[in-house]
């Protein structure tokens, strides 16, 4: 028997009337008329979907896609201006910092808001509330007015009224990302205990690894629009693919603009290309041979001089750093133009994008020039691991099954 449809989402459309003032020209040619005009910003347009009970849900895409403004109309806090959002069940909403908390208000009288807002009594609260403080972990501030919480504070209550007020739907936006490393586990603990149950999540997140370890469907948005709906690994691939054309069009800017720069440099990164095959590629498989490519320029002569690579994820995160000094090559002077070579005999990379860097040092250890971001790299894999790394380990079972 399939399971119901717990959220169903038909050709919903959300538009924003963005204000401004008009400018002094505006003013003199309109006299006498209003001194604002109106944009439409649309940050849906015909989104359609159908949640089962049951099920874990990512809302992924670039910075304005409309992710958190889709989780709010599933959450009823925005409604659609065309089209309709139908939902059933209890629905806790974990959205931005602060929503639904009264800042003049207790931690403790928070509580009992939120509850009442989610339908339980006053009775019911009182058997939650011990819970949820020791959850929360915030127990000598219980009775401070919230106003004076940290972000990390915010979260922890709101994260704990929301996973013990028994929803059958838990939507969470990126808030998490503002609790501390040990939360974050514990809240991480707290939303796979409620997958064991069936209960229903549909979360918000940058963390595309995130997203293909906890749930079984990712749905992509880009200007408002679902791209791709699925298995995450195939719905995450394509916005991999997005991110890795938008970051290669920013480094294309990026190097333009500091190009001018660095002209009186006694050396500089030119160019960073990864080859396969001896071929220039944007894209390649965990485990396959690379070679990185550097091209170097130095006007005058560079003596005592070091390389270095650095291997970063989409966030920023180096994955990998090596130089030529502390791989013990003695690269003599260079001076002119010259091409090194980096050989990497296995590329064992998680499935992501990442982007690689160059950098020059003289003999003092001194950076003398480095190029951020140099070439965008897609890793594929078979969606079997996550993660950042790629070990490919194998399963075997002591004395059989």
């Amino acid at each position: 028997m399939s399971e119901p449809t717990v959220i169903r989402v038909e050709n919903v459309s959300k538009r924003f009337v963005i204000r401004k003032e008009k400018s002094l020209k505006e003013r003199v040619v309109n006299f006498g008329r209003s001194q604002r005009h109106k944009d439409d910003f649309w940050a849906l347009r015909d989104v359609s979907l159908a949640i089962t009970a049951g099920s874990s849900v990512g809302l992924v895409g670039p910075n304005g896609s409309g992710k958190s403004t889709l989780l709010k109309m599933i959450g009823g806090i925005l409604h659609p201006t065309s089209g309709g959002v139908r939902t059933r069940g209890r629905i806790a909403a974990l959205l931005e910092l602060g929503a639904g908390f009264h800042p003049d208000l207790t931690g403790r009288e928070n509580v009992y808001l939120n509850a009442a807002i989610l339908g339980l009594s006053t009775q019911e609260t009182d058997r939650y509330l011990d819970a949820i403080v020791d959850f929360s972990g915030i127990e000598p501030f219980i009775d401070t007015q919230v106003k004076f919480y940290s972000s990390g504070m915010y979260v922890r209550l709101a994260f704990a009224v929301a996973v013990h007020v028994d929803p059958d739907v838990l939507l969470v936006d990126e808030v998490l990302a503002v609790g501390d490393e040990p939360f974050q586990r514990k809240c991480m603990d707290r939303i796979r205990n409620f997958q064991q149950e069936g209960r229903t999540i549909v979360l918000v997140s940058h963390g595309l690894d995130q997203v293909a370890e906890l749930c079984d469907r990712a749905v992509v948005l880009e200007a408002g629009a679902v791209i791709a709906d699925g298995a995450p690994q195939d719905a995450l691939r394509v916005l991999r693919r997005e991110f890795a054309q938008m970051r290669a069009e920013d480094i294309g800017r990026e190097q333009k603009h500091h190009a001018a720069d660095q002209r009186g440099s006694r050396a500089r990164v030119l160019a960073v290309r990864t080859l396969a095959d001896d071929r220039p590629v944007h894209s390649v498989r965990t485990g396959t041979p690379v070679r990185v490519q550097v091209e170097v320029e130095a006007p005058e002569v560079l003596t005592e001089w070091s390389l270095g690579l650095t291997v970063q994820s989409a966030l920023g995160q180096a994955v990998h750093a090596t130089s030529s000094r502390l791989m013990g090559v003695d690269l003599g002077s260079v001076e002119g133009r010259r091409s090194f070579d980096f050989d990497v005999p296995a590329l064992h990379l998680g499935e992501g994008t990442y982007s690689l860097s160059a950098s020059v040092t003289d003999g003092a250890g001194t950076e003398v020039h480095r190029l951020l971001d140099g070439a965008p790299l897609e890793v594929t894999a078979d969606g079997r691991e996550s993660g950042l790394v790629h070990l490919a380990p194998r399963l075997t079972v002591p004395g059989g099954v």
